[in-house]
């Protein structure tokens, strides 16, 4: 495998630094721009692991942001609105899923 000092080890409660910036952007934004950061993750990993499929260590870093995006997408949805339609609330009486605007036409401000 790589040889990196991975960031999985580390407690799941520190928050990702990056060079976004935090001054300017909504919570709503950082949680979404380090929802894609850690998708980037997964999709390089996971063709990593296409090509390495018994890297062990390889596997438990892409396991573990599978259920980091996982629960910041479940966050994301409580305190907005959900990305997908496995974090939609299926309790609710009106389908909103299909009602909010997606994230793309700009929707967070």
């Amino acid at each position: 495998m790589m040889n990196a000092n991975y960031a999985y080890k580390r407690n799941m409660s520190q928050p990702m630094k990056d060079n976004y910036s935090t001054k300017s952007a909504s919570d709503q934004q950082r949680l979404l721009h380090e929802i894609g950061m850690i998708d980037f993750v997964i999709v390089e990993m996971t063709e990593y692991l296409d090509t390495h499929p018994e890297d062990k260590e390889a596997i438990d870093y892409v396991s573990y942001y599978i259920r980091l995006k996982n629960k910041m997408m479940m966050d994301y949805a409580e305190k907005y609105e959900p990305l997908t339609v496995a974090t939609a609330n299926a309790t609710q009486k009106t389908w909103n899923w299909v009602l909010q605007e997606p994230p793309w036409k700009g929707r967070c401000k």
